[in-house]
């Protein structure tokens, strides 16, 4: 077991008292899950949590002197899109302990796949004033905690835009298209794009109620995701490069769909099912559409 050693000391962990971090939602409050198994990508994220900080100890502990500035940050990462940033920052300057509150709220066109939540007490500013032995640098880690949440689970998951189709070249009365562009290195994020025709209320509909789906909704997302599916492991198996023995890129679109064939196709071959789809492609679909498990209520 690997353990970090900092070269310059830190308090004791029970300097910062972290409360779990919460949900904000509708009807009020609720703790934050370890998954959030309806969220897409049109449903932004407001979380809060309440931290207690003893700065005078800290201070103490780290031979950092009275008037050193402390800071508390929130920061986020998604390994779906590949983003990261930080949410909130809050200066400590006082030598009495501090209850602050850390309330933000996260796109959801910014997120995807696995939600990282870190939460640090730093160093506001460098100190030259100090000893070898403390802190100095502007940033410095004294105190930190991490809570992770998965945004995504066996569907496939993608930004969105809803526009109308007659202004495309798309089929007026398409409902939807996905677009994949870019190769099998590429971010997943910036490679896929789902298109919704906004004059297909029934469509446009399913996804603003995506967090609390209605039965008719339920029905056309399963429709929808199973359709990009099918699109995007098609896709797949036109590549050449697309095989088990790839290595893709963290959040690359080869990543994204070896994840994705291993989830629908689990223990098979990527040859036998590329075999497959060329010489008998109905059965290839129904396979498919068996995998994904279409119109089946979770």
């Amino acid at each position: 077991m690997t353990k970090r050693v900092l070269p310059y000391r830190i308090p004791a962990q029970d300097v910062v008292s972290a409360g779990p971090w919460r949900l904000v939602v509708e009807d009020g409050e609720v703790p934050l899950p370890e998954a959030l198994a309806d969220w897409d990508y049109q449903m932004d994220l407001h979380v809060r949590r309440t931290v207690r900080v003893d700065p005078d100890r800290a201070r103490k502990e780290t031979g950092l002197p009275t008037g050193a500035a402390l800071m508390l940050s929130a920061a986020w990462t998604a390994t779906g899109s590949n983003l990261s940033g930080p949410a909130q920052h809050v200066r400590l300057t006082e030598t009495a302990e501090a209850s602050v509150e850390l309330d933000f709220r996260l796109l959801g066109a910014d997120l995807g796949g696995l939600l990282r939540l870190d939460t640090a007490l730093l160093l506001a500013e460098r100190r030259n004033d100090v000893r070898p032995s403390s802190p100095r640098r502007a940033g410095s880690v004294l105190w930190s905690d991490r809570e992770v949440v998965r945004l995504q689970g066996d569907a496939p998951q993608f930004p969105m835009a809803v526009l109308d189709f007659s202004l495309t070249s798309f089929p007026d009365n398409a409902a939807w298209h996905l677009q994949i562009s870019g190769g099998l290195e590429s971010a997943t994020m910036g490679s896929l794009l789902l298109l919704v025709n906004e004059r297909n209320t029934v469509t446009t509909t399913a996804f603003q109620n995506a967090a609390k789906p209605r039965p008719i909704d339920r029905v056309v997302l399963s429709a929808v995701y199973a359709d990009a599916a099918r699109i995007m492991i098609e896709h797949a198996l036109t590549r050449e490069d697309f095989a088990e023995d790839a290595h893709f890129p963290d959040g690359s679109l080869g990543a994204t769909m070896l994840s994705l064939f291993d989830q629908l196709f689990p223990a098979q071959a990527i040859a036998d099912i590329r075999l497959r789809r060329s010489q008998s492609p109905a059965l290839f679909t129904s396979d498919l559409q068996a995998a994904v498990k279409i119109f089946e209520v979770a």
